[in-house]
């Protein structure tokens, strides 16, 4: 077994693909249109399957918010530096929420951006090789 994909319901998808595009370096992978059943999809990621699991939007027609509810937590994406990232990310106009610095209790660099639907994401540093093809 492998991991695939992780959804996000989103209230604008073409919002959410630029932000996942222009701001976490993401490329858009592929899309779908789905008039009858009133929903569309967008695939994105820092490469496709097999070899990397994707991030799937789902954008419900006519639906532009969502409760976050208490069960999600956030997507952690790997950098090779994470104060860089965050510099990259203000940048091209996104929200840092946690500034870079050691996680509680360790050492390990990480922070935290929001994207346009208030999904959290940790952007955790590691060795350039551990962090694959993330945002650099």
């Amino acid at each position: 077994m492998r991991l695939l994909h992780t959804m996000l319901r989103v209230g604008d998808l073409q919002r959410s693909v630029d932000f996942y595009t222009n701001v976490l370096g993401m490329t858009l992978l592929r899309t779908s249109e789905n008039p009858e059943y009133k929903y569309s999809l967008a695939f994105l990621g820092y490469g496709s399957n097999p070899e990397h699991a994707e991030l799937e939007l789902t954008y419900n027609h006519g639906v532009t918010r969502y409760e976050m509810g208490t069960a999600y937590g956030h997507i952690a994406i790997g950098v090779p530096d994470a104060y860089a990232a965050c510099d990259r990310i203000r940048a091209a106009g996104g929200n840092v929420t946690r500034e870079p610095g050691p996680v509680k209790g360790g050492s390990t660099v990480i922070a935290f951006v929001t994207d346009p639907d208030g999904y959290k994401i940790e952007l955790i540093q590691r060795a350039e090789g551990e962090a694959g093809k993330g945002l650099r």
